[in-house]
């Protein structure tokens, strides 16, 4: 018995202490992947470091003695760039278990000592995991390290902030708060936002802290330019430069200069030699702005105007951004008890595509729906050459001259009227209107309302579900008894009231609301239905039809095919939707090929003519 043992002992001193085993992938993958950033374990990296230092038990009973440990190494000379990036896990990791400011702001001075060191030997190799982990600690360490207001703000100001083995002196230059008319404030963090209700989350990986910044005026004794929205937020990055930051270590004092960008005008910043992109959070600040503005809220009011006390809203066209010389503007028109954040999956898309972004700026018009159809049309066109006359007074940018119009169910209606000469095809009355009795300023009026002609600036227009011929919906009882509680604007409600006075052959006209005008037999958009786009101004459709059935019967829930469909467009496109399709893919995409195409146009409109071409000319 003895004997036996004795074997056994023997042969377990002689069993091999490595070992390995086949794994499922992804349980390997987690292993080689885990950071303080995705549980409560650091990366295979620095636990590599803090063994190698026999520093593995003493972390779990006193962290701040590993900490100093390692920090001294480095401030003596070290310059083994393992080191530093373990120092920035550990900073962060400890950070987190203490909620201790100085140790995210450690976290990110030690992770950019790693990405950024001064001796070409330490810098890490492009592919070395940890680049993209020191990055997020960077990142995360500014956001945690500078916040405020319980976490719900970052501070972008100058400022001496404790570090745990000295200080940081953060210098900034307030002139970078200024934003076209306006000045950042109020920096939301954007990288630690859950986002939901929106199909899809861009997140444009780099360096930096992504904020989402409000707006407020330059000068307080001045209202800023309308066409920015009030609620805007605004993607930025902020960037904490540190030079020199093994010897700022050293020295316990670290010198940094606090850098902000607006994300939608620049993504990319040069630190040395190399070119570096900006952690941008696009989809979170605009989730955040809708958040805020709670635009669904005023859809249904809209609708029925001033019927609803306090909430009739003045037609207004709108941007999230500063007018950007050079790029097309594309506006966007919103249907019947609908909005402006109808539009949000669309433009979180297109905006993240980097052709798109570059050369493309988005504008909205929002409008109380139950209107007539021909006097928001009036306010849209109003709006639109006010803000080009403002914008480029000289007529210099040929851009905002190439202007492409989108416009979704009623939307598209309206759209349509940018685009048309429409003679007298609007005018229904017996009596010349040169002979109807009114004063001058109605005469004005009611010249720009029935008479239109194509403004010269829209070169393309995109209609969305939109009832050419009617909706079968706005012609049944039922809509038209709920369209007996809108309430006309004041100005519609005098000048037509003004008008009947002085022309007793009008008595009994009365001002249509929207619903009278999308019926499918009323006069306007029977008029409306017959008129093509004027020549040089392209048009393409996108028709959304539900269900599987044939196309050419079927309907979106409100809009027939009958009526969506034209046959006088470059293109129709059929998404297989119910009537709001802006958050379809399908729907994205083609209007993504539509605005691809424009541009292409467009370059080939502007593009200087070739050098024989000039000889010629000039022979």
């Amino acid at each position: 018995m003895i004997a036996a043992s004795l074997v056994l002992v023997l042969l377990a001193g002689c069993a091999a202490p490595v070992r390995v085993q086949r794994a499922d992938p992804k349980t390997v993958h987690r292993e080689l992947t885990r950071s303080v950033l995705t549980g409560p374990e650091m990366s295979i990296q620095t636990h590599n470091v803090l063994h190698r230092y026999g520093m593995l038990e003493q972390w779990k009973n006193d962290p701040v003695g590993v900490l100093t440990a390692l920090h001294t190494e480095i401030a003596g000379g070290n310059g083994d760039p393992d080191v530093v990036f373990a120092l920035a896990e550990l900073s962060f990791f400890h950070a987190g278990r203490t909620k201790q400011p100085s140790y995210y702001l450690a976290s990110a001075v030690y992770a950019w000592a790693f990405l950024f060191p001064v001796r070409r030997e330490y810098v890490p190799h492009r592919f070395d995991p940890r680049v993209r982990l020191a990055s997020d600690l960077y990142n995360l360490g500014v956001t945690n390290g500078l916040e405020i207001d319980n976490g719900k703000q970052v501070a972008i100001t100058a400022g001496t902030y404790p570090l745990p083995f000295g200080e940081l002196v953060i210098d900034f230059d307030e002139a970078q708060l200024r934003w076209g008319d306006r000045k950042l404030a109020n920096f939301a963090p954007a990288a630690e936002l859950k986002v939901t209700g929106l199909a899809e989350r861009y997140r444009r990986t780099g360096l930096g802290a992504p904020l989402a910044a409000g707006t407020v005026p330059l000068d307080p004794e001045r209202e800023p330019d309308e066409f920015i929205a009030k609620g805007t937020r605004v993607p930025v990055t902020a960037l904490l430069r540190i030079p020199e930051p093994r010897k700022q270590i050293a020295s316990g004092t670290v010198h940094a200069k606090l850098d902000l960008y607006d994300a939608q005008a620049t993504e990319t910043v040069q630190i040395g030699e190399r070119i570096v992109p900006l952690e941008v959070e696009p989809t979170a600040a605009l989730a955040y702005m809708l958040t805020e503005q709670r635009a669904w809220d005023v859809e249904i009011s809209g609708f029925f105007g001033g019927a609803i006390p306090g909430v009739e809203q003045k037609a207004r066209l709108r941007a999230v951004q500063p007018y950007r010389r050079g790029r097309i503007p594309v506006v966007f028109v919103h249907g019947t008890a609908s909005s402006a954040a109808r539009w949000a999956d669309m433009v979180n898309d297109l905006s993240n595509d980097p052709l798109i972004r570059e050369h493309f700026q988005f504008w909205y018009f929002t409008y109380d729906t139950g209107n007539p159809i021909l006097f928001t049309a009036d306010a849209l066109r109003q709006l639109l050459i006010d803000a080009v006359a403002r914008l480029d007074p000289a007529g210099t940018d040929p851009a905002l001259q190439d202007m492409v119009v989108i416009g979704h169910s009623q939307g598209g209606l309206l759209t349509k009227t940018t685009a048309i000469d429409s003679g007298q095809k609007f005018y229904y009355f017996k009596t010349p209107f040169a002979d109807l009795k009114m004063s001058d300023e109605n005469r004005a009026f009611f010249q720009r309302v029935l008479f239109l002609k194509p403004l010269p600036f829209v070169k393309r227009v995109v209609f969305i579900s939109t009832p050419h011929r009617g909706s079968y919906i706005a012609g049944n009882w039922l809509a038209h008894q709920v369209a007996r509680f809108i309430k006309l604007p004041g100005r519609v409600v005098n000048s037509v009231g003004e008008l009947v006075k002085g022309n007793p052959e009008l008595a009994t006209f009365r001002a249509p609301t929207a619903v009278d005008n999308m019926t499918p037999t009323n006069p306007f958009v029977k008029a409306l239905a017959e008129m093509s786009v004027a020549p040089g101004i392209a048009s393409n459709s996108i028709v959304s039809v539900a269900g599987d059935g044939p196309v050419e019967g079927g309907d979106d829930g409100v809009v027939e095919y009958s009526s969506a469909h034209r046959t006088d467009v470059e293109s129709e496109f059929i998404v297989r939707s119910p009537h709001s399709c802006q958050s379809n893919p399908a729907t994205i995409g083609e209007v993504r090929r539509i605005l691809l195409l424009h541009l292409a146009e467009y370059q080939e409109r502007v593009a200087p003519p070739p050098p024989e071409a000039v000889g010629a000319a000039a022979s």
